[in-house]
Order: C-alpha cells, then structure tokens, then sequence
C-alpha cells in the first residue's frame, strides 16, 4: 500500500540511520565500518544504475529511495559532527522528497491503474497543475541548489572525501546517475503524447494538492533557514 511506502520513507528509514548514530560512538560497529562504508558506497552505483532500466514507477523510486540511504550509512560510519549533520539534514531532505514522489506515483496509479512508466506519459495535458509538483519532486531529489538535500550531499560527499579521497568518484558517480534517472522519471512521465487509456482522466483534487502542499512547504522552509535542522 501506497500509505505503507510512505511511512517507510519517512519514517522507518530514519529510524535505522538514528539507530546508527546512536550506536556508532559505543564502538561495537568498528569492526563493520570499512566494508559496511563500502558496500554503501557500491549500494549507491548499482541501485542507480538499476534505476536507470527500471520501468516499474513504484520500485523506481524505492530504489532511489535506497541509493539516498547509502549515503546516510556512510556518513553516520564516519563519526564526525560534519558527516552526522549531514546526514540528519540528508535524511530529513529525503523523507520529504521520497514520501511526495511515492504519493505523486499512487496519484497516476489511481487514474491510470498502472504502474508502468511508458503508459504514463503526457500527464503534464492531463493534470498541468501536478506537473509542477512533480518538477519539484525531482529537483529536490536530485539535490537541485539551493535545497537542503544539496546541503545535506556535499557535507557526506566532503566528509566521505576527507576520510578517503577515493569515495569521491563513487558518490559523485552516484550523484550524476541520481539526476539523469529523476529527469528521465520527469520526462517519461510528463510529456509526451496521451495514451488512449489516459484521455479520460480525472482532474486534480483539492485532498491531493494540499497533501503535495504539505510536503512541498517544509522543503522550503528548511531550504530556507536549513539551521532549523540543528
């Protein structure tokens, strides 16, 4: 269920990353922090690689989803006051975005009763107004400047980069594979040509747009004053 998804986003991710923090500093992860740190690292490539042929609209942004995670992990692995504020700004970013996107695919879902990109398209001449929200969506999860999930990369990608300058191919790789899967998702979905199923659907509805509100809001205001974090 689509409420389940965003739930987990949200929420039961961060409580992993905050079990994370809390356990760090006790010393029992040492042993496990050279090949936990990467594995995420390798996590983060191969989930956005898979991403890139994913045509499932739901497991797209799970794996995104995980592919994000992967730098929490590193970065709460580090233990410094740098890498963990980056990655509780990350994490905060995340659940928002994450949980707007898995809400804006159940919307398509509910119209078109797929879950498959290809039958998705020109939704932009069907629902314009949904359209922005999904530009939104994908700016911020692909850390568009000057939202708060850009701020919450650089601290993890400088963190990981002083700890070993090696990571910095992996998570920038990682970042580039990021934007090209959420433009695809964008594009693939907005433009285009209607489908003969997706002529007859039903227009935005007032519940729909202040849930997108509700999500869109706390992004710019943290984006906006980011030290609302701390």
């Amino acid at each position: 269920p689509i409420a389940g998804s965003m739930m987990l986003a949200a929420v039961l991710l961060k409580l992993g990353g905050y079990g994370i923090i809390r356990m760090t500093p006790t010393n029992t992860l040492t042993p496990l922090i050279y090949p936990t740190i990467a594995m995420a690292m390798w996590g983060i490539i191969m989930t956005g690689l898979t991403c890139l042929r994913k045509t499932d609209l739901k497991a797209l942004i799970a794996y995104s989803s995980v592919g994000h995670m992967g730098l929490v992990i590193s970065a709460t692995l580090i233990q410094t006051p740098w890498s963990t504020s980056g990655a509780m700004i990350l994490m905060i970013a995340h659940g928002l975005t994450s949980s707007m996107l898995f809400c804006l695919a159940n919307m398509l879902y509910e119209r078109t009763n797929t879950r498959m990109l290809i039958t998705m398209r020109g939704m932009q001449k069907a629902m314009p107004l949904m359209t922005t929200y999904w530009l939104i969506a994908n700016l911020t999860n692909l850390a568009l400047p000057p939202t708060i999930n850009l701020i919450g990369e650089i601290q993890i990608m400088t963190t990981l980069f002083n700890w070993s300058p090696l990571t910095i191919m992996m998570s920038t790789m990682g970042t580039v594979i990021t934007a090209i899967y959420s433009l695809q998702m964008f594009m693939t979905s907005q433009q285009g040509h209607l489908t003969k199923d997706s002529k007859e659907v039903y227009p935005t509805q007032t519940r729909e747009l202040l849930i997108m509100i509700l999500h869109a809001l706390p992004i710019l205001l943290l984006t906006l004053n980011s030290e609302l974090i701390h």
